[in-house]
């Protein structure tokens, strides 16, 4: 799948558990078609300790969620992405407003 999102995006959760969550891209998975979206789809892992006299800890573990699942959020709206050629370089575009992201 053409990763349209790429690292350090906004992004709004279009569905799902976390429908309507805004968040920015922590890292994209375009193999899996997935992305890791900060403070979006967090679950708790508890970890067993690793040495003799440490305690188990809670650990707060983010999940990656579908690219379909997700928008790009331009000018506080969800959009939709496309390319354009603009000077002789491949540019993203908003299909909204029409202005380069």
């Amino acid at each position: 799948m053409k990763a349209r999102i790429k690292t350090g995006d906004d992004v709004i959760v279009l569905s799902g558990k976390n429908k309507g969550q805004i968040g920015r891209v922590e890292s994209v998975m375009p193999k899996e078609g997935k992305v890791k979206v900060k403070d979006v789809n967090v679950s708790k892992r508890h970890m067993k300790p690793r040495k003799q006299g440490e305690k188990g800890v809670i650990v707060e573990i983010t999940k990656p969620i579908p690219m379909s699942a997700v928008a790009l959020v331009h000018d506080g709206k969800a959009t939709r992405v496309r390319f354009e050629m603009i000077d002789s370089r491949k540019v993203r575009v908003s299909v909204k407003s029409g202005k380069e992201i």
